[in-house]
C-alpha cells in the first residue's frame, strides 16, 4: 500500500473531496441543465427519452420515487466528448463526475417539476 492509497482512505481527504464536489458539482449541474452547450433541461430531457430512458425521465418529473441513471447511460446520453469536456473545465475525473451527475440529476430533474411539469424555459 503506497502513501496514495492511504491518503484515499483517510478521512480527511474523503472530506477535502467531499466539498469540492459541493463547490463544484452545482456549477457543473448549471452548465449541463442551464442554457449552456446542452441547451437546458428540456433538451437534455428530450436526448434521455430518445436514447430510451423515458421510465425514468417520468419517474424524476412525476410524484412518485426516482428511478436511478447510471454514469454509462448518462455518460453516453451527453456524449463523452462534453463529459470530458466538463471534467476538464472543473479538474474533476471523469468517471467521477459522470457518478456525481447520475447520482444528481434525478433529484435536480424532480426538483424543476414540482407540478409533475418541465417549466417552459427550462
Amino acid at each position: 500500500m503506497g502513501i496514495l492509497d492511504s491518503l484515499e482512505n483517510s478521512p480527511e481527504f474523503r472530506a477535502a473531496l467531499g466539498q469540492l464536489e459541493a463547490a463544484v458539482v452545482p456549477a457543473v449541474l448549471g452548465e449541463v441543465l442551464g442554457k449552456g452547450g446542452q441547451g437546458g433541461l428540456s433538451a437534455i430531457v428530450a436526448k434521455l427519452q430518445q436514447a430510451g430512458l423515458g421510465d425514468q425521465v417520468k419517474s424524476w418529473i412525476g410524484n412518485g420515487q426516482n428511478l436511478p441513471i447510471t454514469a454509462e447511460q448518462l455518460q453516453q446520453v451527453l456524449g463523452s466528448d462534453i463529459v470530458k469536456q466538463l471534467a476538464a473545465r472543473f479538474n474533476i475525473p471523469v468517471d467521477q463526475l459522470a457518478k456525481v451527475l447520475a447520482q444528481l440529476l434525478p433529484a435536480a430533474v424532480d426538483h424543476a417539476s414540482p407540478n409533475g411539469k418541465l417549466p417552459h424555459t427550462a
